[in-house]
């Protein structure tokens, strides 16, 4: 049953970071496409830079809870085996 439960969260852990990563692709086509969009046609307003930081905030936060978690993730199971051992 445990290896269930491990399997589960490993496949929970990579479709995140696979969600990060198409998040992270899609940003950078996206973006890049509004610079280059911004240069031809308005050259001397820099109006794709509001998307692109505002985008970018979003993305950094994604990043953070998909990152961030896993880490702390990590620290909650090497506490739960130490506590474990320590009971028993």
């Amino acid at each position: 049953m445990e290896s269930t439960f491990i399997y589960r969260e490993a496949k929970r852990r990579v479709e995140r970071k696979i969600g990060l990563y198409t998040h992270a692709a899609v940003y950078v086509v996206v973006n890049a496409s509004l610079v280059l969009l911004n240069l031809f046609i308005h050259p001397g307003k820099w109006w794709s830079l509001a998307p692109l930081f505002g985008w970018g905030i979003g993305l950094l936060f994604h990043a953070s809870a998909v990152l961030l978690k896993e880490t702390q993730s990590g620290w909650k199971q090497r506490n739960y085996v130490a506590t474990a051992q320590a009971s028993a």
